[in-house]
């Protein structure tokens, strides 16, 4: 279900350690300064929410996927931008619902009071903070999330519609009725594995036709006989990046 990291030490420590302190809690996360960084110029910021196999407090795990995708030099040239994980703690998720793994509607339920979760309520107050630095582009910032992290996208959409010009939740689940919050701000490209067994496919075509429903217009692909490692066929697409640094809040 989780695969290894397959980048050397040199590859993976261009992603510097740090780490965001808010009163009396502390988020671990792993920053990829944009290549030939340039004081004077304005970059995209890329916010990636990993999944359940990741969480801990060691900093590295949650670079097992995802990262090399944006380590490719191809990419680091024709996508330049700020790249952020963050590492959600243990006994933690991304989303703030309740896990109904035999509920044939939805994998995840609302509390019955909505309230941001710890881990994610501290990466909102990073993002937040990182924004509005002069070496941001307020109107560029993306993100995405696979398994658990495609919940914490769906997650982080509602809660802040007005900060992302696109979103790319893979093999995820969300909350049907926040969809009316950000269906028509936020363009989304959504993926899922046909034959997920953990994640449920349904799930993502649940949260697309939610999207629709409230007047938005996704993007939605899913893999025949791809099961829950969805993402990888996901950072495959050679439109991947592409399709997301095409997105801006200007347009």
């Amino acid at each position: 279900m989780f695969a290894m990291i397959n980048l050397n030490s040199q590859d993976l420590s261009l992603f510097e350690k740090e780490l965001f302190i808010y009163k009396n809690d502390t988020l671990k996360y792993r920053i990829l300064k944009p290549l030939n960084f340039d004081i004077n110029k304005k970059y995209p910021v890329h916010l990636f929410l990993h999944g359940a196999g990741e969480v801990g407090d060691d900093n590295e795990l949650q670079l097992t996927h995802g990262a090399d995708l944006f380590l490719k030099k191809e990419n680091r040239i024709n996508y330049n931008s700020w790249v952020i994980f963050p590492q959600c703690a243990k006994n933690d998720y991304w989303a703030n619902m309740v896990y109904v793994p035999e509920n044939n509607e939805s994998l995840v339920q609302m509390k019955k009071k909505n309230t941001v979760n710890p881990s994610l309520g501290l990466v909102i107050k990073l993002m937040d903070t990182i924004i509005e630095q002069n070496n941001v582009d307020k109107n560029r910032i993306y993100v995405s999330g696979l398994s658990m992290g495609g919940m914490g996208t769906f997650e982080i959409l509602h809660r802040r519609p007005e900060m992302f010009a696109a979103a790319t939740p893979i093999c995820g689940d969300g909350i049907e009725e926040f969809a009316k919050i950000y269906a028509k701000k936020v363009p989304l490209w959504i993926f899922h594995g046909s034959d997920d067994t953990v994640v449920s496919p349904k799930y993502s075509l649940k949260m697309a036709k939610a999207v629709i429903e409230a007047g938005g217009s996704p993007k939605i692909t899913f893999y025949e006989n791809v099961g829950h490692d969805s993402w990888n066929n996901a950072f495959e697409e050679k439109d991947f990046l592409k399709w997301i640094h095409s997105k801006s809040k200007t347009k």
